[in-house]
């Protein structure tokens, strides 16, 4: 099979974290066989551990990633599908570097792949990324002192022990809804849930595996993708809603009225339970996350860091600080001691340990980290991202009170409200997030910021 690749192409889906794009166009199995054989030259690893969802593209993909990868002779162990907590979950307990084929929440038509060193470490484009990008653009390989092994092993039951270890759900029984969006929720919610016997009466919603998405889009930030999940909660009179996206690193919650929780509340909760654990603690927690979660986390005793947007960022920051949690405003929730990695698993079941040891419905259960207005991320397509964020900077800025930040796009800090405004990495986009005292200051300052971004409309 022949490797040499459009350098073009490859700069294209190489993104910052990960491998993004269209298939067949952008990614195909001639393509994942030579990033196999980049990945092993360039890591330098002598074994590897992949897995895959459950779009069509994908098992193929990895096959040829395992091909490729043996043939520069590292050891290869098919996990077949999995969930994308799972794969960190492989590369940590077996101490190996990690690759795992899907495009998570995107659309039908593309598909992806995520890499990181043994133990779950994180590889980006300033930390390998561009490396095995270069690589597989030249074909150019080492040669391979041996042809690698390729042999399969389920650690879908190891997983599931694992993240119920870390989040014991002990208490009264729990009726809850789970949406997998038809993605691979579906594959590891029952093998964690059956663990729970009796404790838990599991109401499954879209657990089909089915890369083709044929119910709703499996990326519930979007609150489209929220409302049968809404529905179910209310109908079946259930306790709480689970969400994942489709590679089921990320999760959200629904509580027992059918609505849906910022994560920034799941931030704080999750903030508050590992400190009672591990007190003075440091948690982490990105620049778009609710005030309320640095707050809470001073309250208990712990060190709040804040932090760019970006798992990369999260990642590093919580190596540096030997942080026991982090929390992104977009469902991503990190853990020191499941090698520092997202689960959106395991954010659900710190969500039902908290839940099943009160007889208190959820809605008041969350109520003490709910403390202020947010607006959610409202997105806004700009054709001069420098010059709108420069007009935002000039009305803000000479405000009395104000404080402005840099750290990732423009922030803007009141005492009684606060905004961030970022461009997209991939889309002629502005993000703007909002938060305020009260909802009235909320809606002003969202609509005064949504005025100057969309001044040119």
């Amino acid at each position: 099979m022949a490797d040499s690749l459009d350098p073009v192409n490859l700069a294209a889906i190489f993104k910052a974290y990960d491998v993004r794009g269209t298939v067949p166009d952008q990614l195909d199995e001639q393509l994942a066989h030579a990033v196999g054989r980049a990945f092993v030259d360039v890591v330098g690893a002598e074994s590897v551990v992949v897995g895959y969802d459950m779009r069509p593209s994908s098992p193929g993909m990895a096959g040829a990633f395992a091909d490729g990868a043996s043939e520069q002779g590292a050891d290869v162990t098919l996990i077949g599908l999995a969930s994308t907590d799972q794969l960190y979950f492989a590369s940590g307990h077996l101490g190996v570097p990690g690759v795992m084929f899907t495009a998570s929440h995107n659309p039908a038509q593309y598909n992806g792949i995520k890499m990181c060193r043994s133990h779950a470490q994180p590889i980006g484009m300033d930390s390998g990324l561009a490396d095995i990008r270069d690589a597989a653009a030249a074909g150019s390989f080492r040669a391979a002192r041996r042809t690698g092994s390729i042999t399969e092993h389920d650690v879908l039951e190891a997983y599931a022990a694992h993240v119920l270890s870390l989040a014991p759900v002990r208490g009264r029984r729990l009726k809850v809804v789970v949406d997998a969006g038809n993605g691979m929720a579906g594959h590891t919610a029952p093998a964690v849930f059956g663990r729970l016997g009796d404790r838990v009466d599991l109401v499954p919603l879209y657990f089909e595996l089915d890369g083709t998405f044929p119910h709703h889009e499996a990326n519930p930030i979007e609150a489209a993708n929220l409302r049968d999940l809404q529905r179910a909660v209310t109908e079946q009179r259930a306790d709480i809603g689970l969400a994942f996206d489709g590679d089921a690193d990320r999760c959200f919650l629904v509580d027992e009225r059918g609505r849906a929780v910022s994560p920034s509340t799941l931030t704080a909760l999750i903030a508050d339970r590992e400190l009672a654990r591990d007190p003075g603690a440091t948690v982490i927690y990105n620049l778009i996350t609710s005030r309320a979660v640095p707050e809470l986390v001073r309250e208990r005793g712990g060190v709040p860091v804040r932090t760019r947007v970006g798992h990369s960022f999260i990642k590093a920051t919580m190596a540096e600080t030997d942080a026991v949690f982090g929390g992104e405003h977009s469902g991503h929730f990190y853990f020191r001691d499941f090698w520092r990695a997202d689960s959106g698993m395991l954010a659900a079941l710190h969500a039902l340990a908290a839940l099943a040891t009160t007889e208190t419905p959820l809605s008041e259960v969350l109520a003490p980290y709910e403390r202020y207005p947010l607006s959610g991320e409202i997105n806004s397509t700009v054709a001069d991202q420098d010059a709108v964020l420069a007009a935002v900077e000039a009305e803000f800025g000479g405000r009395a009170g104000v404080e402005l930040d840099h750290l990732d796009g423009l922030s803007v800090l009141h005492e009684d409200w606060t905004f961030n405004v970022r461009a997209s990495n991939t889309e002629p986009l502005l993000r703007l997030n909002v938060e305020g005292r009260d909802e009235a200051t909320m809606t002003m300052v969202r609509d005064q910021v949504l005025d100057l971004i969309r001044a040119d409309r």
